[in-house]
């Protein structure tokens, strides 16, 4: 049972009753190398096979449409609940749908068309979540980050999207306690609401966004470390890896999930920003002093 377990998670078609078949390649051989070496040592039989090259639709036995079909139809249920969930329970969900399509893409040896439409169908839920979780969120840009002295920045009036979510609420707390603590926050209907002397954060065209592409990109709470020189504090590097993590993807994170539960319950508690910054703080404040005291890094 464990074997046929495992021979199930690579992705390998059962030609009949204890015979499987995967593409050459060395990680297949490796997996099945693997699965072998278990039914040795547990006292059955296995043997390692590897055929020349046959015209035979093989590809058929990888067929993923099914299972496609299913994760499509899920995806699909997130999109209907967009109108009513929360959004923050519905990113979780993306998350997880997410997660399943890359388990199932992995063994996708024949990738076409039908992965490409469940793609593009859980990149528009996200991209729903996103716009209604955090409406003009910024888009990155490619620029070189310039060292800024903090003393330059103190008692300034800074300006960001009002009802803020994870990145804007941990940016305003890092400004407000490692960059400038007579720090004003000023919330906005619209970016094109900030006033001429307001320091902008998290939105198109703020002085501190998003920066960089692809797997270099930093959100707006590691664009501001990267400009005050923060990034030599261990704690706030630890902290960064959820914010970017709950603000664009990435590498999951455990703190995060809870995080994101406690900012939601925030959110839909409480109307005014200030207070919903302050709350916020204290949390960021205990997840700080977790890291600095107890050196533990997120998995």
């Amino acid at each position: 049972m464990r074997a046929w377990r495992a021979l199930k998670g690579t992705g390998a078609a059962s030609l009949r009753d204890g015979v499987y078949l995967l593409p050459e390649g060395a990680e297949q051989h490796a997996v099945f190398a693997e699965v072998a070496k278990d039914i040795d040592e547990s006292g059955g039989q296995a043997y390692l096979l590897a055929t020349e090259p046959l015209e035979y639709p093989f590809d058929a036995l990888f067929d993923r449409t099914e299972e496609y079909r299913h994760l499509a139809i899920d995806i699909q249920v997130g999109l209907t609940a967009l109108e009513s969930d929360a959004a923050a329970d519905l990113a979780r969900l993306s998350r997880k749908l997410r997660k399943h399509y890359a388990a199932l893409a992995a063994i996708d040896f024949f990738p076409g068309e039908t992965q490409r439409q469940v793609q593009a169908q859980l990149d528009e839920l996200d991209r729903r979540i996103q716009a209604r979780l955090s409406p003009d969120e910024p888009t990155s840009r490619e620029t070189e980050i310039t060292r800024l002295d903090a003393t330059a920045y103190q008692g300034r009036q800074w300006a960001t999207r009002k009802r803020p979510w994870v990145d804007r609420l941990a940016s305003a707390w890092l400004i407000q306690r490692f960059i400038d603590r007579q720090a004003r926050f000023l919330w906005l209907a619209a970016p094109a609401d900030c006033p001429a002397g307001a320091l902008g954060f998290d939105f198109d065209g703020a002085a501190f966004s998003h920066s960089g592409e692809g797997q270099k990109t930093r959100v707006s709470f590691e664009t501001l470390m990267a400009g005050f020189g923060l990034e030599g504090d261990a704690a706030l590097n630890k902290l960064a890896r959820v914010v970017h993590f709950l603000d664009v993807g990435g590498l999951p994170v455990p703190e995060a999930a809870g995080l994101e539960t406690l900012l939601a319950g925030m959110r839909a508690s409480l109307a005014d920003d200030d207070a919903l910054l302050a709350a916020a703080s204290q949390t960021f404040d205990f997840l700080y002093t977790h890291y600095l005291n107890t050196g533990e890094i997120p998995a």
